[in-house]
């Protein structure tokens, strides 16, 4: 449709500029912080945290108690509410932060390193998965890929006698290549046959558990000599992490690693031509495709990525976490909490490295809850949830905190824009001399 036209001078036509009124300062920098992903995580936090305050509440025995009687004294009960949901996030600051009833600093620091060190692998795991979100890769393999590098990383750790550091750096790489190699065959798939990552993935983490479960049992394989558990040796202290705050700390040498993995995966994939090459094939594959990238070499080579970094994860349990040997439950549900923590933090490196972090302190802090306020331990894992079906509906978050849409604002500029079309066209031209 062409644009609306009026007489000019001599006779001329001149166009009407399609242009809408230019919108103010403060209102561009409100929609930017409106709109930013970083707020809709962070009131997806403050929605689950709120709600997980009405369970925590609900469950309490003292509100219950004081509910029964809530019409001739409510008092009480809002006096419990507070009582129970203050004690229970205040259990979760002291278990997760800082202990503010420790005798001195060094003791109180003390949960703090704990939150550290639960939320290493959660970042490294994390990072696998934001790395495949941004090809435009669903891994669920995390838990597979994990299993495979902490036989890898263990068996090294366990079998072979070399000198520290040469033993550890061997049994990282061992273990980092396992979990490339385990989340490679789903790219490989991908790439060569069409098949659906979110299914490859899923079967390989039953592989890899029952294929770790029967080495485990198998003597001469992982499992220890002379026991008939289901377990393997312990590691040897030359290829054990080392610690970073001394012996009444368990925070180690895998948070360095895991912080030198996030400078990776954030230099990959802000100022490499490989990272580029991610983003293109994850915002649209077909356009990528005719800009002449390979888009099946790049599902291989960021599920091989991906898989190295869910790797990691593996190796930190194995190395860091629990040396004294492991068991087909060395993952711990980290490969699929990493889903979330990619999700909370956008799938971004540094974002990631941050929902980490927070994940780390609700496993920390979790158990605070329960041993001194007898709060559920599930109760963290429904505010967990919470936060992914919060971020999973931004619409819901804006209309909760009465937030501007974009698909609004956009519209409300569209017909500004119309009226102002308008506007000109019947201040500027008769009705003879205007064309649609």
């Amino acid at each position: 449709m062409s644009l609306p036209q009026a007489q000019g001078p001599g006779g001329s036509r001149v166009t009407i500029a399609d242009e809408a009124p230019a919108p103010g300062k403060w209102h561009l920098t409100f929609m930017r912080i409106t709109q930013g992903n970083w707020l809709i995580s962070i009131l997806a936090l403050v929605l689950a945290l709120l709600v997980g305050g009405i369970l925590i509440a609900a469950t309490d025995a003292d509100v219950q108690a004081a509910a029964g009687y809530f019409f001739s004294r409510p008092g009480d009960t809002f006096a419990a509410i507070g009582n129970a949901v203050g004690g229970a996030y205040a259990a979760l600051f002291r278990g997760a932060i800082y202990n503010v009833n420790a005798p001195d600093f060094a003791r109180g620091i003390r949960p703090f390193t704990e939150t550290l060190t639960f939320a290493t692998p959660l970042i490294a795991a994390g990072l696998g998965v934001a790395l495949a979100f941004r090809i435009g890769m669903f891994n669920i393999g995390g838990r597979g890929q994990m299993l495979m590098a902490s036989a890898g990383a263990g068996w090294i750790a366990f079998s072979l006698d070399l000198p520290f550091p040469l033993h550890m750096a061997l049994a990282v790489l061992v273990g980092m290549l396992c979990g490339a190699l385990w989340a490679g065959i789903a790219g490989v798939l991908k790439a060569r046959t069409g098949a659906h990552e979110v299914i490859v993935t899923i079967m390989l983490n039953y592989v890899a558990f029952y294929l770790i479960s029967w080495m485990l049992r198998t003597p001469g394989l992982l499992q220890a000599p002379g026991s008939s558990n289901p377990k393997s040796p312990a590691m040897k202290e030359t290829a054990v992490f080392p610690e970073l705050l001394g012996p009444s700390y368990n925070l180690h040498f895998g948070f360095i690693l895991v912080i030198l993995a996030t400078i990776v995966v954030w230099w990959i994939l802000s100022r490499s031509s490989l990272g580029f090459k991610f983003r293109a094939v994850g915002e649209n594959p077909n356009a990528a495709r005719v800009a002449g990238i390979d888009v099946k070499n790049m599902y291989v080579y960021g599920m091989l990525i991906a898989g190295a970094l869910a790797g990691l994860a593996g190796v930190n349990q194995v190395l860091g976490t629990i040396t004294t040997g492991f068991t087909a439950g060395i993952d711990a549900g980290i490969g699929f909490d990493a889903i979330t923590v990619a999700l909370l933090g956008r799938s971004t490196p540094w974002g990631t490295f941050a929902a980490g972090i927070l994940f780390g302190a609700f496993k920390a802090g979790g158990f605070s809850m329960q041993a001194s306020e007898q709060v559920p331990i599930e109760i963290v894992t429904v505010v967990q949830s919470l936060i992914v079906l919060f971020i999973a509906a931004p619409p819901l978050v804006r209309t909760i905190f009465f937030l501007p849409s974009p698909e609004r604002d956009a519209r409300k500029r569209e017909k500004a824009r119309e009226k102002e079309l308008k506007k000109r066209a019947d201040a500027d031209a008769t009705p003879s001399e205007v064309t649609a």
